[in-house]
């Protein structure tokens, strides 16, 4: 079995038991407050194997399975003897550093929390766009494939605009921090990846 596949396992079961069991959700959930005050750092992880509803859940999962799957393959190509481990380290380390600024900034609010995989899928998103920046990406509200070189800075962009209104209760910051990391982390084993990178969009030619 794949490691992707575990991973979208794993996620489902441990949402679908939260769903049903609250106190199960406020154990695992990303809560700075606790955190720094009980030294319950197992959350920065933790909350990434639970989600807010059923569709936040689906839509991390088709997300991870989408692209991770050809994203782990690449991987165990590549970096031949530790391709499986270096994927396994971008998700979870995804999933640290997309939280990190929340974690200080939030760590006086008794209020605030989160959940969901987003961070840790975002990175697996970029890294696939860092290696196949010309792959189309589809959305479900738009009917054709935007190739992951455009849509990646406008989601960066979104992602940004939409942290700094702070008028919603999804991880704006956790997708922007992970959808960097992602793109930095496979540069840190393979420089040459950028020179790939900008060589296939400056090919791409509409249509």
């Amino acid at each position: 079995m794949s490691i992707t596949i575990f991973l979208c396992i794993a996620i489902a079961v441990i949402s679908f038991a939260a769903f049903s069991k609250p106190s199960l959700t406020d154990q695992l959930c990303f809560y700075p407050y606790a955190m720094w005050r009980d030294n319950e750092w197992y959350r920065i992880i933790s909350h990434s194997f639970i989600h807010a509803d059923p569709a936040h859940l689906i839509f991390n999962m088709v997300a991870l399975y989408s692209f991770g799957s050809a994203l782990e393959m690449y991987f165990n190509i590549e970096f031949t003897g530790y391709g499986m481990t270096l994927y396994i380290v971008l998700y979870f380390l995804a999933v640290v550093v997309s939280s990190i600024y929340e974690l200080f900034i939030r760590k006086n609010d008794k209020y605030y929390f989160a959940v969901g995989a987003s961070g840790g899928v975002s990175a697996v998103i970029f890294a696939s766009i860092l290696i196949s920046p010309l792959s189309e990406i589809y959305l479900f509200f738009i009917p054709v494939g935007i190739p992951g070189f455009v849509l990646g800075p406008l989601y960066l962009l979104y992602s940004a605009v939409m942290a700094k209104r702070g008028k919603d209760n999804v991880g704006h910051n956790a997708h922007f921090y992970g959808s960097v990391f992602g793109f930095i982390f496979p540069l840190l084993f393979k420089p040459d990846l950028i020179i790939s990178f900008f060589s296939q969009v400056l090919s791409y030619r509409i249509g």
